[in-house]
């Protein structure tokens, strides 16, 4: 693990030396890759699929960075914020108000659902729906930790991400919308949930996994483009100042409240924009989708990437997402039978994740690609740890 982490870094730091025209030509040849990538291999391929899901993992990872990795505030319960995209998506994109209007439904902009009952919106506006409620919903569990630190944090996120499962398991017996309207169907789930209907195409098909692919490529796009213009901007200074050193960062005149409250607002609704969008392409809300374990899964690829690094996110995201989808059930799943072990590895993949955080935290604490800043600290925390053993000594 730290020969790889090596590797990256001697890698990272020849490629930052390169010109700048040079950088930008390369990204552009990565790119038209990853946009070719589909075309070798078929339609339906378990691959694409696989690809397909890492996508929506790293959207929701990347935000979960703003909160963690930026602003240095640890979150618990990010899982809440992909429950309320799904089911944003599962009230204005399905025939789960199938009494509405008269039977007739509601359609805006939704044409291949333009006769089926239920609310239909379009996916665009839905995205943008389901941004708005997690981003109100990530402020409400950021007022209750205004006055808190450290552990005590990621307490209060745990249990916001907790009632969240609770109301989505429960909400066969809540009624806000009307008396023949839950909140949620529970683990019986809403589906069938509309698929990707764009303005001038056709809605996407379950069989042709490509224009799924290349609408999650350009939702991580879109996504890396604004955390890359926050970071640098005068709130991602604000969020780093405020990891480093919160009373220094009062101190110097930073708004506290405001800074946590948009770091938790913008965190926020990039998860409700995965939830909805990996909703769609599952073609369910089921409440059994929203256990604590995924917030843990979506912080690992934070943590494995490098907290407050972009492009360590990413690669942390996608490296968890395979595993998880393709290396342990597909490629190790059997091994244990062939030793006469009598189960399957995928019992034990958060087991395995967490060895992996922990083999992470002994060899490469700062990540497999850690923010510049934060690779310093670790650096100057050895060795000041050396220079004061051998004083001592």
């Amino acid at each position: 693990m730290s020969a790889i982490a090596a590797g990256l870094r001697d890698s990272r730091e020849r490629f930052n030396q390169l010109p700048r025209r040079t950088i930008w030509a390369i990204g552009a040849v990565v790119l038209v890759l990853l946009i070719l990538l589909p075309f070798a291999y078929q339609p339906a391929s378990g691959f694409i699929d696989d690809c397909v899901t890492a996508l929506a993992y790293v959207v929701m990872a990347l935000g979960l960075n703003i909160v963690v990795g930026f602003a240095g505030l640890l979150d618990l319960g990010y899982v809440a914020f992909y429950a309320i995209g799904a089911y944003v998506i599962g009230w204005y994109g399905s025939g789960f108000f199938a009494s509405i209007n008269g039977s007739k439904g509601f359609h805006f902009v939704a044409e291949s659902a333009s006769h089926l009952p239920g609310i239909h919106i379009n996916f665009l506006f839905i995205l943008v729906i389901a941004a708005l409620f997690a981003a109100l919903a990530g402020t409400v569990i950021g007022l209750p930790t205004l006055r808190l630190r450290g552990d005590y944090i990621a307490i209060v996120t745990l249990a916001f991400g907790e009632i969240t499962r609770v109301f989505a398991v429960n909400g066969t017996d809540i009624h806000p919308f009307g008396k023949n309207y839950p909140l949620t169907l529970g683990r019986q789930g809403i589906t069938p949930i509309d698929p990707i209907d764009l303005p001038g195409l056709k809605a996407f098909d379950p069989l042709n996994l490509r224009p799924w692919y290349w609408f999650g490529l350009a939702l991580v796009l879109l996504v890396l483009f604004v955390n890359f213009r926050l970071r640098d901007s005068r709130l991602g200074r604000a969020w780093i100042a405020l990891r480093e050193d919160e009373v220094a960062a009062a101190s110097m005149g930073v708004p506290l409240v405001k800074t946590k409250l948009m770091a938790y607002a913008t965190g926020a609704a990039f998860g409700g924009m995965a939830g909805a969008f990996l909703a769609s392409y599952q073609n369910t809300v089921n409440a059994d989708q929203f256990e604590f374990s995924f917030s843990i899964f979506v912080l690992a690829m934070v943590i494995l990437g490098g907290l407050g690094s972009i492009w360590g996110v990413v690669l942390g995201a996608v490296a968890l997402s395979f595993i998880n989808s393709r290396l342990i059930p597909d490629v190790l799943n059997g091994v244990p039978h062939k030793i006469g072990l009598n189960f399957d590895l995928t019992e034990l993949s958060f087991g395995i994740f967490g060895f992996l955080l922990v083999i992470m935290m002994v060899l490469k604490p700062e990540g497999l690609l850690p923010e510049r800043r934060r690779q310093i600290e670790f650096e100057e925390g050895v060795g000041a740890d050396e220079a004061l053993y051998e004083a001592r000594a």
